[in-house]
């Protein structure tokens, strides 16, 4: 029976290909006709964000019917950044230990059943200058989300056997460090430039002593951070704003305000003295980072548009920019590289490269990567090079707006970084603005090629020491130093 359906099938398939062929045959297609069809201009509007203000705090709604759904968004400013070492490690716990250490009514166990019964995801993070919470749930369960999520920011107990467990995992971390050749290149690389700032911090043994996990201070850090001057909110679905005003109201009710100011994020006092420096280590791909400071800010500035298209060209735009042609296509060293140029709101931020290879080819990808650098400085990039990186970003702009949680969280940090409410279309137009030579005036104003602090992690006999000589002065760091 199976056998003869399949016949069946296949015969009524290949009968409709054949009356599709003498049809096409009968009544042939006119390619003119087909040319002059003309398509309305596409055309897309951002979703509206409204913006709400509850007890001073500011709230942003995006409605979003598709689905019976409904998230909020809590953002609170307060990093281990902004914060003395000697509070790292419970800054960096607090958000794992709100979700996963209990509440003053709720133990671990039972706040994760009353999650599982009202299909609630929740999800919990932090950076260097911030906290961030979520939570989704369908709009029937929304109000008790909000409130589960209320209790959990307000009323944490920091169960200890939970913080034992996140202790252990960062003590395991710690003593796997140096497995990972990139994860040590990266982490010792920020360590070198930014010395004892937050960016070059990297978790030790020393800072995951019990005494620095304490109920106390955990306390103290939570009670700097959780409170209502540091809040912004996001709610986003099939809501809208009379439906969630109490609840919002109720929420900032419970958080109150801050007894105590966060303290401004130290300004980092950046490593300025290029050089080679070596961390032995016997791996078959050398990981090689170099960058140097530059002085550029973000903001509503060309210098700063023809910057990000400058990087996009040098080699953060993929198979088109230059880096990676050179180094992946030209000259076979490795499957990839790139360029970065990091460019914070407040302090100085760098400009240089990444790129992993056999340690055969470390120092002629290093070489090949400085003087595709210096042919930027030299001499403006050809328009189809701007073009290109400029159509990337236009034909990508859509993209900034697939989810509401996508478009919420970057108005959040806006709202923190004290940007436009509408920074995004400013970028829009800053790079469509950006020209040949003006991008030539950003790489000849803050590249220097000459200026990178280069770090390799890989073996120094293959690489071969005379080899590596060329280069400079060579500094060699010990793999067992960073245990």
């Amino acid at each position: 029976m199976r056998h003869q359906l399949s016949s069946n099938i296949l015969a009524f398939v290949l009968g409709m290909i054949l009356t599709s062929q003498s049809t096409s045959a009968q009544v042939p297609v006119r390619q003119d006709g087909v040319e002059e069809i003309g398509f309305p201009d596409l055309e897309f509007e951002p979703p509206t964000v409204e913006e709400h203000e509850v007890a001073g705090v500011t709230v942003l709604l995006l409605e979003d019917h598709t689905l019976p759904l409904a998230t909020i968004y809590v953002r609170l400013n307060g990093g281990y950044g902004l914060f003395s070492r000697d509070v790292y490690a419970a800054v960096s716990a607090l958000p794992s230990l709100i979700r996963f250490g209990g509440t003053e009514g709720l133990a671990p166990d039972s706040v994760d059943k009353v999650l599982e019964y009202y299909a609630i995801q929740t999800s919990f993070g932090s950076g260097g200058d911030a906290i961030t919470a979520t939570a989704n749930t369908l709009v029937q369960h929304f109000p008790v989300a909000i409130n589960l999520l209320g209790t959990l920011l307000t009323e944490p107990t920091f169960d200890s056997n939970e913080v034992e467990v996140w202790r252990g995992r960062q003590i395991e971390s710690v003593l796997r460090r140096t497995d990972d050749p990139v994860r040590l290149a990266y982490s010792e690389f920020n360590r070198l430039l930014y010395g004892d700032h937050s960016i070059g911090w990297e978790m030790n043994a020393a800072d995951l002593e019990p005494r620095d996990l304490s109920r106390e201070q955990l306390l103290e850090v939570h009670g700097r951070i959780v409170c209502r001057d540091n809040l912004i909110l996001g709610l986003a679905g099939d809501v809208n704003w009379p439906e969630v005003e109490h609840l919002v109201e109720g929420l900032v009710d419970r958080i109150k305000p801050c007894s105590v100011s966060l303290p401004e994020s130290p300004i980092p006092t950046i490593r300025d003295e290029p050089g080679i420096y070596l961390i032995e280590k016997n791996v078959e791909q050398s990981v090689i980072v170099m960058a140097h400071a530059t002085n550029l800010n973000l903001s509503d500035d060309p210098a700063y548009f023809s910057a990000t298209i400058g990087n996009s060209i040098l080699g953060a735009g993929g198979f088109s920019s230059r880096i990676l042609s050179r180094i992946r296509t030209q000259e076979g060293f490795a499957y990839s590289a790139a360029s970065l140029w990091t460019i914070p709101r407040r302090y100085p931020g760098l400009l240089g490269a990444v790129t992993s290879t056999r340690p055969e080819n470390a120092v002629p990808a290093i070489k090949a990567i400085l003087e595709t650098m210096q042919g930027l400085v030299d001499s403006p990039p050809q328009p189809s090079e701007v073009t290109t990186a400029v159509d990337a970003v236009l034909n990508g702009f859509v993209f900034n707006f697939e989810t509401s949680g996508q478009i919420l969280s970057r108005m959040m940090f806006y709202l923190s970084a004290d940007l436009p409410r509408d920074w995004l279309e400013r970028y829009l137009a800053g790079v469509q603005a950006v020209s040949a030579n003006s991008v030539h005036h950003a790489f000849s104003e803050h590249m220097q090629p000459e200026e990178m602090m280069v770090l390799i992690v890989g073996d120094s006999e293959r690489m071969g020491q005379e080899l590596l000589a060329t280069l400079g002065p060579v500094t060699i760091m010990r793999e067992k130093d960073f245990h």
